[in-house]
């Protein structure tokens, strides 16, 4: 009897471990296909794991990691690996840029947020400035 009750704990287990691993799937491609189509770019095939291509969603000069979470959640904790890995990724994918792409797991409000380096950021108010000049030379 307690040999059978063990068996089916382990089953359970097996299942369970299963399950998550597929709601976290769904939920990740969700994200990436989100991404990926507002990027104008796509999805990388297997999250990146092959040997060539890596992140999760790339187009000509981009590179983006997506992270988000299974439920809806005040908070989200970003680590320095996600963000260094994909920076080195995307140079050895020729790829100028690279951002981490985030949410916090509320799927009817798909509001992704994006962190850049420093030099990116500046780069970026840079390019406002340049437009918002020639925007106000033509009128």
């Amino acid at each position: 009897m307690v040999q059978l009750l063990t068996i089916i704990l382990s089953i359970l287990k097996r299942i369970s471990s299963v399950k998550s691993k597929t709601a976290t799937r769904y939920f990740s491609s969700k994200q990436e296909k989100h991404v990926a189509k507002v990027i104008g770019g796509k999805q990388v095939a297997n999250s990146g794991a092959t040997m060539f291509s890596k992140g999760d969603c790339s187009n000509d000069n981009w590179l983006i990691e997506c992270k988000t979470k299974t439920s809806p959640s005040q908070s989200m904790s970003i680590k320095r690996e996600w963000l260094e890995k994909n920076e080195e990724e995307a140079f050895a994918m020729r790829k100028e840029h690279s951002a981490l792409a985030f949410n916090f797991g509320d799927i009817r409000n798909v509001q992704n947020y994006y962190i850049i380096s420093e030099q990116e950021f500046l780069r970026f108010l840079k390019l406002e400035e340049q437009y918002e000049t020639n925007t106000n030379e033509q009128y």
